[in-house]
């Protein structure tokens, strides 16, 4: 029952098209607005198998704005990197380089505020 309930708030929600409508969520003891195609993809991970490395959502600032860093599932596979209304930014690192898509050379030396969002803790 409580996943369905989960379900039916993330298949509600939607995929925000702007900050307002993000929705706020509860991460050690911090509260913290995550918009809503955010949230889908930490509940499709949660669906998923589990991989290794484990798979991380983290927000920061870059450039003055919210970004959010999602790590790939396994090995050359780019990291993603949307902004606050869920539009696919690139790929700051990752892939066979390490160096991702080449959008982001300073993204690593730029980010601030880094925040973890979520992270699969399965066993």
């Amino acid at each position: 029952m409580k996943n369905f309930i989960l379900l039916v708030f993330i298949i509600s929600s939607g995929c925000c098209s702007s900050p307002k409508n993000a929705t706020s969520v509860t991460i050690a003891n911090t509260t913290t607005a995550v918009p809503g195609c955010i949230q889908k993809l930490i509940h499709q991970f949660s669906e998923e198998e589990k991989q290794n490395p484990t798979r991380k959502i983290f927000s920061y600032l870059y450039k003055g704005k919210t970004v959010y860093y999602v790590t790939a599932p396994c090995c050359d596979n780019f990291n993603d990197l949307y902004d606050e209304n869920c539009t696919l930014l690139g790929h700051p690192d990752g892939g066979f380089t390490g160096r991702g898509d080449g959008k982001f050379p300073d993204f690593n030396e730029a980010k601030t505020n880094e925040k973890l969002i979520w992270e699969d803790k399965r066993k």
